[in-house]
């Protein structure tokens, strides 16, 4: 007699675009996110060498089949302090992310689509600090990100034969930031992507790093604008070798830090940064006292809700484990 079939554990998610870029919020009234905090997540799968992990069959449900490449997962938890709405862990189906802007701004419009939040102010606690999102009645999400630093100005490293010459930055995610004088477009997707591996790879040779030894994980290529509004366009290398349809939040606030450290942006004064797919963010920052060059940017943009659906992991399944990617390389 065959025994009975394991059922697939359910997952609830919403999903929505920013600005073009996905995000996967999984909700936390559902096992086995519930009554977890952001510590509880951290201290579960924390690594030996004193990092964190998400396990493989979470970053399967960001990954294909179940998937686009370029999806965010946001884990929606319990939060520790009372003047705050929730708490996050963002990841991609590379690994875990410090934090996301476009998943925050898609965080937001999910709890607003659920009737969780209001048209105002609302704090999130993420594993890199405390972040605000400010729903406007006009739809647009306005969050205050994390404090930016430039941690280091024109780094060289050569890559394919010529020396490239870049900052390395925080915005929430460590960026090693390039100016290029060339056009940043989707015709050129190929291309961009080679030359932004190439150079990962080139800083990674080097043993270049982020403070305290970071890997620099994200690689940010900022051209010409096309529109005539824009200050900017940029191409924006993510962990997991796809690129960001958004303008990149924590990119974005990585670029202001160097252009305040260079004087070039003023405090309050609006950058507006275009993606390779020609959407947008407004970006401005603040200072305070004491704190150096160091910045604390917000990022404005705008995110639709695209689906509500329950995602199953059935057992007899051959991509649960490893994803199709793997899946086909096997």
């Amino acid at each position: 007699m065959n025994s009975p079939r394991a059922q697939p554990q359910p997952y609830c998610v919403v999903d929505s675009h920013t600005e073009g870029e996905p995000t996967r919020v999984f909700l936390d009234d559902r096992a086995p996110f519930a009554g977890r905090t952001v510590a509880d997540l951290l201290g579960a799968w924390r690594t030996p060498e004193g990092g964190w992990s998400v396990p493989q069959e979470l970053l399967t449900l960001v990954a294909e089949p179940r998937a686009a490449v370029a999806t965010v997962g946001a884990i929606l938890c319990k939060p520790t302090r009372p003047d705050h709405v929730a708490g996050v862990v963002f990841f991609n189906c590379a690994g875990p992310l410090g934090m996301c802007g476009h998943g925050t701004i898609g965080l937001a419009a999910t709890l607003r689509h659920l009737r969780r939040i209001e048209v105002g102010e609302h704090r999130f606690e993420t594993p890199v600090g405390s972040v605000t999102a400010r729903v406007r009645e006009d739809g647009r999400i306005e969050v205050d990100n994390v404090e930016a630093y430039r941690h280091r100005a024109g780094v060289e490293v050569e890559v394919n034969h010529r020396v490239v010459r870049g900052d390395i930055a925080w915005g929430g995610n460590w960026f090693y930031i390039v100016d290029e004088d060339r056009d940043l477009d989707l015709a050129r997707v190929d291309q961009q992507l080679a030359h932004g591996v190439a150079i990962r790879n080139a800083l990674e040779r080097d043993r270049i790093r982020g403070a305290n030894g970071a890997v620099i994980d994200h690689i940010a290529l900022f051209g010409r604008p096309v529109s005539r509004d824009a200050d900017s366009r940029n191409f924006v290398l993510c962990p997991n070798g796809s690129f960001d349809r958004s303008p990149c939040g924590t990119g974005t606030s990585a670029k202001l830090a160097c252009l305040a450290s260079d004087r070039s942006l003023l405090p309050g004064q609006v950058w507006r940064q275009e993606s390779v797919i020609g959407s947008r963010f407004d970006a401005w920052f603040r200072t305070e006292p004491g704190r150096g060059d160091a910045i604390y940017p917000t990022i404005r943009g705008r995110a639709w809700i695209v689906a509500e659906t329950s995602l199953l992991l059935d057992p007899d399944d051959p991509a649960r484990a490893s994803g199709w990617a793997e899946l086909a390389e096997a």
